[in-house]
């Protein structure tokens, strides 16, 4: 089954609703970037998040970034995703282990004490950066932080990543609950009871809930209306030209270093791994197109 992310509003719009599945897109995360089981659940919610911010955007040119900077051993992790659906992340320490904390998979001691950084490409001279600190470290608690001071929307995240015993991901899933301005005080005091009643994502998804049944599980009663569904998966944009791209850019003087070295160079793309490798001739022909 493909990886998808489902819209939808509920209570006459005093609230928007997105839910995902998300279990191929972080299990190709994981192939790629050859991540330990804390590193795939790590950085699997945080690409479940950012698939499900990125559709929050309004035209497709418009990128979404977020970046998590915390003092642990994961170091950072930075996710990229679009309002297609289209999603890639990566991780500084894809294999870090840690011990379990209270008998589970320590998330928070992998990321540490830090920053999460939201970064909206719109196509503005300049982007919008929001910036808020780690409340909880476990990302979804987080993003929840971010939404409520850096936009002034009060949400509801819930992130989750199962794993199989053979270290492959069994389920991935989430969902972003986001009160609209219009939403009344007793319409607010009754989700958020609501909120605090429905069972753990992590819950739903051994359940086997699909999206719409997540979104079912938390609103079912609100009238519900969903909007659309839009296919989610890990995509990456980086290609030999683009890549050969930021290779010019760094300059004659340094492109020189590498020819005069007489050996081809392979340069890799940190959000999904592919390898790139450049000729001495390839690099004679990118010397010959650097400025400075």
């Amino acid at each position: 089954m493909k990886d998808y992310i489902v819209r939808a509003t509920a209570a006459n719009g005093q609230v928007r609703a997105f839910a995902i599945t998300s279990k191929n897109t972080v299990e190709e995360a994981r192939t790629r970037h050859n991540m330990s089981p804390i590193g795939t659940i790590a950085l699997g919610r945080l690409l479940t998040g950012g698939a499900m911010m990125g559709t929050m955007m309004k035209n497709d040119s418009d990128v979404v970034t977020i970046q998590i900077k915390g003092n642990g051993p994961i170091g950072a992790m930075t996710v990229t995703a679009n309002a297609k659906g289209e999603v890639k992340g990566t991780v500084a320490n894809p294999q870090v282990m840690l011990p379990l904390k209270n008998g589970k998979i320590d998330v928070a001691g992998a990321v540490g004490i830090g920053v999460i950084s939201v970064i909206k490409d719109i196509g503005l001279r300049e982007p919008y950066v929001g910036d808020t600190i780690l409340i909880t470290s476990e990302i979804a608690e987080d993003l929840t932080y971010y939404f409520a001071t850096s936009e002034q929307v009060p949400s509801s995240v819930g992130l989750g990543v199962l794993m199989n015993h053979d270290n492959t991901v069994r389920e991935a899933g989430g969902f972003i609950i986001q009160l609209m301005p219009n939403a009344t005080e007793e319409f607010i005091d009754k989700l958020e009871e609501r909120i605090k009643s429905i069972k753990s994502i992590t819950y739903m998804l051994e359940e086997g809930m699909t999206p719409e049944q997540i979104l079912e599980h938390i609103l079912g009663d609100m009238d519900l209306e969903i909007l659309d569904t839009i296919e989610t998966g890990f995509k990456c944009n980086c290609s030999k030209e683009r890549v050969s791209k930021a290779v010019i850019s760094v300059g004659k003087e340094e492109i020189q270093k590498m020819i005069d070295e007489g050996k081809p160079i392979e340069v890799n793309c940190h959000f999904c791994n592919s390898h790139y490798n450049f000729t001495i001739p390839e690099l004679q022909e990118m010397y010959d197109q650097a400025t400075h």
